[in-house]
């Protein structure tokens, strides 16, 4: 599955997918999900996770100025909190926005 379109609208993410179906993911949302190794952590290769000390978001933080296409298989999104370095594969953007 691949998104078809991708466009932001207001403070939403619409993802069309090449399946038909639709999905509107808060923007908020989308960064409290960002996958990258600053925000979700690190695991070695005993297990053990290594994160970044949680920090406050401000309001920049949810909101999107720029969204890449990566490869064939991720968005990039840049945040105006110069915030970038989550690729989101296509296939963890729809587990997000089919999420609650």
């Amino acid at each position: 599955m691949r998104p078809a379109d991708i466009q932001t609208i207001g403070d939403e993410l619409a993802i069309k997918w090449d399946d038909g179906r639709e999905s509107f993911v808060k923007l908020e949302k989308l960064r409290r999900h960002c996958p990258c190794a600053g925000c979700k952590g690190e695991m070695d290769i005993m297990g053990n996770l290594y994160k970044n000390p949680d920090k406050p978001l401000t309001p920049d933080a949810f909101r999107l100025t720029r969204l890449a296409m990566v490869g064939g298989y991720a968005v990039q999104p840049l945040w105006a909190d110069g915030h970038g370095t989550g690729l989101f594969a296509f296939d963890y953007l729809r587990q997000v926005a089919d999420s609650e």
